[in-house]
């Protein structure tokens, strides 16, 4: 990627970042509610009341207060929660791993199973096995992650209890780990045991997850590769006596990645937002299910903490969607 292109997107995301920092400051602000109500204690005086807000600096002018904490989140400081009373950048820094292993490993969930329907649909077009397959397809579209992940409850977790529906690992395991990437430091200490245990606890919601954008994959990468298969490099291949399958996986399906990679990672963007609804259906402890927590408390520090989170991921995840795109794509890549 040219260096001019990299500088631009990288001013491009801070200019988005900085923006989605006076948009979600503002907004905490203006909504209904006093985080400080949900705070004092019964019979609190006037002067306690306000000792409580100056601590906080919400006696301040709007402005006043986003100045201040723009300049602490330059130094790497997000502020206290008013809840649960610690540093927001530590509360994330505890619940961040357990979304981004849930979230990636849903990712690879709906990219296995969409590219699947995809080369089915595509190798048997034509045929009822098509039809069948865009008819089922259409119904993971349809359905949203919560109604998935209600149904994987009552279904998998009531009706037939075939695995946990709750939390992230049995609470009786202690596999001794030193940081909260549980999947990924229990690959590499061998304790697989505890990995089975954590991928149980993550499949109901990921399923829930990986659903709806499995349908989305599948059905763009199925079109793609349809346009790919009428084209004249295909008709050449057939000629020099390439099978089926290879003309499907090397040819069709090489040239119809990358406009399906560049639909993932958008839609990997709303999966991540979708994790706030599904952590809280599973109770699971990720930084979605803190999200909702925290606007319930009206905590506003770590309601910015967690949004600023959001937007970083998002822009990050679009950034490497593009230089892929751009590194896949030889046309993009010599421009």
């Amino acid at each position: 990627m040219p260096l001019s292109l990299i500088l631009s997107r990288a001013l491009s995301a801070l200019v988005t970042l900085i923006g989605v920092m006076v948009v979600v400051f503002v907004l905490v602000r203006v909504v209904p509610g006093d985080p400080i109500a949900m705070m004092i204690a019964p019979g609190a005086s006037d002067a306690d009341i306000a000792a409580l807000r100056a601590h906080y600096g919400l006696d301040l002018s709007i402005w006043q207060q986003f100045w201040i904490w723009f300049g602490q989140v330059l130094h790497g400081n997000l502020g206290t929660s008013i809840s649960m009373k610690q540093n927001v950048l530590t509360i994330i820094g505890q619940r961040l791993p357990a979304t981004l292993e849930l979230a990636i490993f849903a990712l690879t969930m709906a990219v296995v199973w969409g590219g699947f329907i995809a080369l089915v649909s595509t190798a048997w077009r034509g045929t009822w096995v098509e039809r069948a397959i865009d008819n089922f397809n259409g119904v993971m579209l349809a359905v949203p992650d919560f109604i998935w992940g209600l149904t994987f409850v009552l279904v998998l977790g009531v009706i037939v209890p075939l695995l946990p529906i709750s939390g992230r690992s049995d609470p009786s395991i202690d596999a001794g780990l030193a940081s909260q990437f549980y999947v990924l430091e229990g690959l590499l200490r061998g304790k697989f045991g505890f990995v089975w245990d954590v991928l149980k606890h993550m499949l109901l919601p990921a399923c829930a997850l990986a659903f709806p954008l499995a349908a989305v994959i599948g059905r763009v990468l199925k079109n793609t590769m349809m346009d790919v298969m009428v084209q004249d490099y295909i008709l050449l291949a057939r000629i020099k006596g390439l099978s089926s399958l290879r003309i499907l996986l090397q040819e069709a399906l090489r040239n119809a990645a990358v406009p399906a990679l560049a639909l993932t990672g958008v839609q990997f963007t709303f999966l991540i937002g979708g994790t706030v609804i599904t952590e809280r259906i599973f109770s699971y402890p990720g930084i979605g299910n803190l999200a909702i927590d925290a606007v319930i408390n009206r905590d506003l520090p770590l309601i910015q903490g967690l949004v600023l989170t959001f937007g970083i991921i998002f822009i990050a995840v679009n950034m490497l969607v593009d230089a892929l795109t751009v590194w896949l794509n030889p046309r993009l890549r010599h421009a």
